[in-house]
């Protein structure tokens, strides 16, 4: 303020440019401002103590050796600690008089990451038969010297009731959710898919800053944020959960709903990883959080389907985590030299991997069983340039389509291919041996996608306009034999029913939205139409139904989403400005065994009955709102009905006494009267000839 003062004063005053100007401040002057308002960003990026310290790690139980063989110690440890981070940055190992080290040593790693992996992978490792290894962040050397003397028992967490999150189950029609943004992201609305029209459950203006996702069970609603993620849920859509994580632009459900995993790509502080959190789904605490690598592939970590394990690809290595200790399986990682990629099995814990050539060593893949890491079956593989797997997924085959070649020039540090063609190996995981077939292809592979429930396979091959579809049935010891192939079709991608049978194949992008709805039962085409500029595809959980959708995302205009039957009957068009997204709610694995299905399908007869009038009084909005008025009157009629009866058999004492004789169970055949009353009902006129 007195700086303020004095700048005034020299704005109002003449003074003299050329004498010296004194801006010290006044005796007893004190400053309001902090040096956190004015350097906040210089001073959090200030040295601190723990800079220099956590990136230590204390070894003890190094065998002691003299100064002849100190050299051939220091190249053991070296050898040792080399596949954490770039090995060790600087070492000191202390000794005594006679020049002997003293048991321990201090490693200095690249980073905290290293150095909490190195302490996780060579803890209690057996050097030899006297010699174990002891490993501790030398940041723990205060943590474990200052522990209380007196145990405080831990103040118990009160239990979270998230309610019935799986309420929209018990609807009487068995209709399903949906999730729309509209309005350039500016809206986000919750649909029930009713007929005739869809009945709108839940609106709310800003409630994502990007986009939205269903947990894979459909529990509960998650929008993006600054600040981190939201969970919504229950029948009126509040806040269950909340994971704060500045930043975070991707996450990944594990398939059991136990645990989320957020991405953030802010800038690392150099204390903790900040760019990869594990949550509890159910508690939102914090389990664990990595580093992320420069080339990210979301999802960087991926899930066996029981959640016992997540996965990480390394540079040679697979590194799987258990949980919910959430530390390294067996404490080190499974090392494979020239690994490029890996899938989790979608009912069983085995990991599928494949492995790239090596000069003479042909390509492999391999599936490996956990927690016991043998591979049960493997495959060599020659001229390869890739391989992307495909699980069916029901877990019983395994496709590995393999991008084979016939040249290979290597310029500088690429390697060209030519001569390109494909085949796919068929994996009967089921069966005793995994026996695999193969199929090859020579033209080019536009798609692959296996039937969700069954055996079939649908592959796109060829270039504009000869493309080709191509189905396939695979059986239990024999090769896939081919069911059907369609000629001269304009798609590109293939959607198949969550329930089978059914698919829909589209022309996505260049190909102005081609819809072809088939059923692969007698591959007939049940319809062939199209969506212009079509940029997503949407089934609901129940085969039902989908949706196309032109996204705003996509393109700037015709943003809207059109609902068709699984038949390819057009049901609904409804255009919505900006429209971003839309999605299905999901639901979770249905508890009837194929006992129940079969029931089912053997009564179909009975139930269809009941479904074709139930469809028909749904047809017509008016005659539902007069059934449902008419209901209401008859419901208000029994009503005061039940009430007049209870008040005359509360007055029947008082009637008997005043008329002297019990009137209600008849009236006398002489005090009867009987009343003829006639009404026109119609008029007829009738000529004769």
């Amino acid at each position: 303020m007195a700086k303020k003062n004095r700048l005034k004063t020299m704005e109002n005053d003449n003074y003299n440019e050329d004498e010296e100007l004194d801006f010290s401040d006044p005796e007893g002057f004190v400053d309001s401002i902090s040096d956190e308002e004015l350097l906040g960003d210089l001073l959090r990026q200030r040295p601190k103590e723990s800079d220099a310290t956590q990136n230590v790690i204390i070894v003890d139980g190094v065998p002691q050796v003299g100064p002849d063989r100190l050299e051939k110690l220091k190249s053991l440890m070296k050898k040792l600690f080399k596949d954490f981070g770039n090995g060790i940055v600087n070492e000191h190992f202390p000794v005594n008089e006679e020049g002997i080290t003293k048991g321990f040593v201090f490693l200095e790693m690249k980073d905290r990451a290293s150095a909490e992996e190195a302490v996780r992978l060579r803890n209690n490792y057996k050097l030899d038969k006297s010699h174990t290894l002891s490993c501790n962040l030398l940041t723990d050397v205060d943590k474990y010297t200052n522990v209380p003397e007196n145990f405080e028992t831990p103040a118990p967490q009160p239990y979270q009731d998230m309610g019935n999150v799986h309420y929209y189950l018990l609807d009487e029609n068995c209709f399903d959710q949906f999730a729309v943004i509209y309005d350039a992201g500016g809206k986000t609305a919750i649909y029930l898919n009713s007929v005739p029209e869809p009945t709108l459950i839940e609106e709310r203006t800003c409630w994502t800053e990007t986009m939205v996702r269903w947990s894979p069970r459909g529990t509960c609603l998650a929008t993006f944020h600054q600040k981190g993620i939201a969970l919504w849920g229950r029948q009126d859509f509040k806040q269950i959960q909340k994971f704060h994580h500045p930043g975070v632009q991707f996450i990944d459900f594990s398939p059991m709903e136990k645990y989320i995993v957020t991405f953030s790509p802010t800038v690392e502080q150099r204390e903790d990883p900040k760019s990869i959190f594990i949550w509890d789904f159910r508690t939102g605490q914090k389990k664990r959080a990595f580093h992320a690598e420069r080339m990210l592939v979301w999802p960087v970590f991926k899930w066996s389907p029981d959640d016992k394990y997540f996965a990480r690809m390394g540079e040679n290595l697979i590194s799987v985590y258990e949980t919910p200790s959430f530390g390294l399986l067996d404490k080190k990682s499974v090392k494979i030299n020239g690994v490029k990629d890996f899938s989790w099995s979608p009912t069983n814990n085995v990991i599928a991997y494949w492995i790239a050539e090596n000069k003479d060593v042909p390509a492999k893949v391999s599936i490996m069983s956990i927690p016991n890491r043998e591979d049960i079956r493997s495959k060599n593989l020659f001229n390869v340039a890739s391989c992307k797997m495909h699980w069916q997924k029901c877990g019983d085959y395994l496709c590995v389509k393999v991008e084979r070649y016939t040249k290979a020039k290597r310029e500088k540090n690429e390697v060209k291919y030519t001569g390109i063609y494909y085949s796919f190996e068929i994996f009967h995981m089921r069966e005793k041996g995994i026996p695999v077939d193969s199929i090859e292809i020579k033209e080019n592979i536009l798609c692959f996608e296996w039937e969700p429930v069954d055996n079939k396979f649908a592959i796109i091959s060829g270039e504009s306009p000869s493309i080709s579809v191509s189905f396939y049935q695979v059986n239990k010891g024999q090769a896939p034999t081919e069911l059907k192939r369609f000629e001269k079709r304009a798609c590109n991608s293939i959607f198949w029913s969550p329930r089978g049978q059914f698919l829909v194949l589209a022309g996505l992008g260049q190909m102005s939205g081609a819809l072809e709805f088939i059923d692969t039962k007698d591959f007939q085409v049940m319809q062939t139409t199209e969506h212009f500029m079509v940029t997503d595809i949407e089934w609901d959980p129940t085969g039902r139904y989908v949706a196309t959708v032109v996204s705003w995302w996509g393109h700037k205009v015709d943003n809207a989403y059109w609902l068709w039957s699984f038949q390819g009957k057009c049901l609904r068009k409804q255009p919505l400005d900006q429209l971003c997204q839309f999605i299905f709610r999901p639901r979770p694995p249905s508890p009837l065994t194929p006992q129940d299905f079969k029931d089912i399908k053997r009564n179909m007869k009975k139930y269809t009955a009941t479904f074709e009038i139930q469809d028909k009084m749904r047809s017509s909005k008016a005659n539902k709102e007069i059934i449902e008025k008419r209901q209401e009157l008859m419901k208000m009629f029994d009503e005061y009905r039940q009430q007049t009866k209870e008040r005359l058999s509360a007055e029947k004492k008082e009637r008997i006494k005043l008329r002297g004789k019990d009137t209600d169970s008849g009236v006398a055949s002489d005090e009867m009267m009987e009343e003829v009353i006639e009404f026109l009902v119609k008029k007829e006129t009738v000529l004769v000839q």
